[in-house]
């Protein structure tokens, strides 16, 4: 038996390949959540601030079905396609930031990419977390 638990709730995106989080020895890492709905598609494309509001909750959601929360989180890693527009846009996606990670700031790393694997896609968000709530 696998010591190694995948999560993929109905909410997101179908994987095909992947899993939106995986949890083994106290731990849980999120695969890169974007701005996509539970089908696949991208919302708001060209929308930078709208574009975080949806992967930060994507994020949420993934937490969830692992069984953990925001505060659970230690390490989040972004990666923008257009690291100016991420800028002009700071006060939007610190509320969206703050509607679902509260006050709760674990180690960040930002990084500009050329590409994502979704062309419309212009964030995508990864994180781990220690386990928190009984995953029972």
């Amino acid at each position: 038996m696998s010591k190694v638990r995948l999560f993929n709730p109905d909410s997101l995106s179908p994987p095909v390949g992947f899993s939106h989080a995986a949890g083994a020895n106290g731990f849980v890492w999120l695969g890169g959540q974007i701005a996509s709905d539970s089908s696949g598609t991208v919302l708001h494309p060209g929308d930078m601030s709208s574009q975080f509001r949806v992967a930060i909750d994507n994020v949420r959601r993934a937490l969830e079905a692992s069984g953990c929360e925001a505060d659970d989180v230690v390490k989040i890693t972004y990666y923008v396609t257009d690291l100016p527009a991420y800028r002009r846009a700071l006060k939007p996606i610190g509320e969206a930031y703050r509607e679902v990670m509260g006050k709760h700031f674990p180690a960040a790393t930002l990084v500009g990419v050329s590409g994502l694997f979704d062309p419309e896609a212009m964030i995508e968000i990864e994180c781990v977390a220690v386990e928190g709530r009984s995953t029972e």
